[in-house]
């Protein structure tokens, strides 16, 4: 698929930038994928952390708080109890690694089929390339009114690293930047808009 080249004003170039069939019009992109992928990523992403005291890890007395029968009340042991308030937890959260490993096949088919999506949705922009003498968040959202995408999500695709480019962008909200060699799945389908760079469009190939 072909796909003009834009330029910061939000004019045409007179440029197109070929996007191969293989990556961005599968015949059949495969949602399972996609799926495990998402997972994949988000798990990676906890720190895992959680933690709650059960009832042998309280600080409170141990002492039964009354004789077993005779009484008329329930039985009762002592007031770490999970049934009180302020008593342990039953089965409460552990710390534990969330994290997951993902075949490379299936995160390469995830991200295609990701980018297959975004290409039938009509969400993908090629931007000729540019940078900023110095930052400045201002030249970044007149780029984003020129382009139809204020208050709107989009993803910011690079070739290369441009610091003055990501110390522009990175304060504006539902706005994300990536180098194209960093890009997953769930960043690719939670943007939105994807503007690629014309370097970056051009660094996709058939293999």
């Amino acid at each position: 698929m072909r796909i003009a080249v834009l330029n910061t004003n939000g004019q045409p170039t007179g440029r197109e930038v070929e996007l191969p069939d293989s990556i961005f019009n599968l015949e059949q992109p495969n949602d399972h994928a996609i799926y495990l992928a998402v997972k994949h990523y988000l798990g990676n992403q906890r720190q895992g952390t959680h933690k709650s005291k059960e009832r042998g890890e309280m600080s409170g007395s141990t002492r039964k708080l009354h004789r077993q029968k005779g009484t008329g009340g329930s039985r009762k042991g002592d007031i770490n109890n999970p049934l009180y308030k302020g008593g342990g937890r039953v089965f409460g959260p552990r710390p534990r690694s969330y994290r997951s490993d993902l075949n490379k096949k299936v995160r390469l088919l995830a991200k295609k089929s990701a980018l297959t999506y975004k290409a039938r949705e009509n969400s993908i922009m090629v931007l000729e390339d540019f940078d900023f003498d110095s930052p400045k968040t201002k030249q970044y959202i007149n780029i984003l009114k020129n382009l139809g995408l204020t208050g709107r999500k989009s993803l910011m695709v690079l070739a290369d690293v441009r610091p003055n480019v990501f110390l522009s962008l990175r304060n504006i909200p539902k706005t994300n930047i990536a180098l194209v060699n960093n890009l997953n799945t769930y960043s690719i389908l939670n943007s939105g808009t994807l503007i690629l760079s014309e370097s970056a469009a051009k660094s996709f190939t058939d293999n």
